[in-house]
């Protein structure tokens, strides 16, 4: 089935949807009345979270301690607000075409919780405005714009237009198991150089039995997962792009680059391929890192806090601290990654963004500068630590984790972002299926061509492919 048949848009998605779900969505801003006719101003914030489900911690964050605070300052000002949080649960692709329908009808949520990758999406399809052009001058004059750096904000803007602000973000380096290095004889405070030194140390690593040397995501099962652990971390490392504004680099000699180390990867035995064939099997992974049978995983700071955790993880390790390293990725050489750099990484996250239909656009802005003001976002952390989206907070918290204060000094300075544009996700599965066909056995550069007539099959030809 051809990739365009098989694929949606978020056009197509809204469309395709129906009336019968645009009836159901809510319409707070429905201009039915005056919202009570007693001068009360009502407000909805929405994220994908629900209280005692899916990211519970966010719900109760905002439901418990945000909301009473923000109401609470607002009666200081004189100014009678009821606020509302509009819980969701569901699949992302659910999220995101709700929330379009809503805003395709000139409703929705005041404020709303978006991917990063799907800015460039809702900008194109004009369902959300600048921030600036949305919520005036008193956002411009914010303070907490001097705590975002600009290669954060960069997570929320689209065609030098910033549409809302980031709600955190991440870095992608590579793990190792200290243990099995040692065992290896392989240094203890690794970073390798060049994609070459991996390998060696993948090599090396093969001699132990029963250990997996090295495990860079691959395939469509392990979804984009793929894309952001492995295929862009390493385009960025080859001096290559995914794309050049809303053109996209096809068959390029930096992506054939990617997939050769896909080949010497899982074709010389130094990856099992089986993994990458599994729907769990980006969870495999990661059980066999925990338990000592694979030695370097590229993965995102989640996987140290979320998943090693010693106490909360899913594959949690005792040792964690002592056992686990961690590492920049390389360039392919020193030198020959984006901008010459001899390190990268790559970093994702949600951004918040106003309704550009809110009839409150003042306090509208107010409860969004407040859920990213320093008091929040540490009440939201509590004793744990994660990155933020804001440098204040980062001093604070990142001491207590060396891992993340390493990902953030040292990974974020070196990052790069995944494009918002509405092509995106369905280049994102070719550049997986590239990568499951070099897994399977095809040559590189027959893979790369292959990339190549999708992307002209997605695109309706090649007027947007540059290379």
């Amino acid at each position: 089935m051809g990739a365009i048949a098989r694929r949606t848009t978020l056009s197509a998605a809204v469309f395709g949807a129906g009336s019968a779900v645009l009836a159901g969505c809510g319409t707070p801003l429905d201009p039915r009345g005056d919202e009570g006719g007693d001068g009360e101003i009502s407000l909805t914030v929405a994220t994908n979270a629900v209280s005692g489900g899916k990211n519970a911690d966010e719900a109760d964050w905002i439901e418990d301690w945000v909301i009473p605070r923000f109401v609470k300052a607002q009666r200081a000002k004189g100014v009678r607000v009821r606020v509302e949080f509009v819980p969701s649960g569901v699949d992302d692709e659910q999220y995101k075409t709700k929330l379009a329908l809503d805003l395709k009808a000139q409703a929705g949520p005041d404020i709303m919780s978006l991917d990063g990758i799907w800015v460039g999406e809702f900008a194109q399809a004009r369902y959300i405005k600048p921030l600036f052009e949305v919520a005036g001058t008193t956002a411009e004059r914010w303070e907490g714009w001097r705590q975002i750096s600009k290669r954060v904000r960069s997570l929320a803007r689209f065609e030098e237009k910033l549409y809302g602000i980031p709600a955190g973000t991440d870095a992608r380096v590579l793990f190792y198991h200290k243990p099995l290095f040692r065992r290896a004889g392989l240094p203890g405070d690794w970073q390798p150089e060049s994609w070459q030194d991996v390998l060696d140390a993948a090599r090396k690593l093969k001699r132990i039995d029963g250990v997996t040397p090295l495990q860079i995501n691959a395939g469509t099962p392990m979804g984009e997962a793929t894309t952001m652990q492995g295929v862009l971390p390493l385009l960025a490392g080859a001096g290559g792009h995914v794309n050049k504004g809303e053109r996209w680099y096809g068959d390029t000699p930096e992506l054939r680059a990617v997939l050769g180390f896909y080949r010497d990867v899982y074709g010389k035995g130094l990856g099992d391929p089986r993994l990458q064939q599994e729907a769990k099997g980006r969870d495999k992974s990661f059980e066999q890192f925990a338990s000592g049978k694979l030695g370097i995983l590229a993965e995102g700071d989640y996987f140290w806090r979320d998943v090693l955790a010693p106490k909360t993880g899913t594959s949690p390790m005792k040792t964690r601290d002592n056992d686990v390293g961690y590492a920049l990725f390389p360039a392919r050489a020193r030198g020959e990654g984006i901008g010459g750099r001899d390190f990268v990484s790559l970093s994702g996250g949600a951004v918040h963004v106003l309704n550009p239909h809110t009839r409150h656009p003042e306090q509208a802005f107010e409860l969004l500068a407040m859920l990213h003001s320093a008091p929040a976002l540490r009440a939201r952390l509590g004793d744990r630590a994660q990155i933020t989206e804001r440098d204040d907070v980062n001093d604070e918290v990142l001491d207590k984790d060396p891992m993340l204060r390493f990902a953030a000094d040292k990974a974020l300075p070196v990052t790069t972002f995944r494009p918002g544009l509405a092509a995106y996700p369905e280049i994102s599965l070719a550049l997986q299926e590239a990568t499951a066909q070099v897994v399977s056995g095809k040559d590189p550069k027959q893979a790369a061509a292959v990339y190549g007539k999708e992307l002209e099959e997605v695109l309706g030809g090649s007027d947007h492919i540059v290379g």
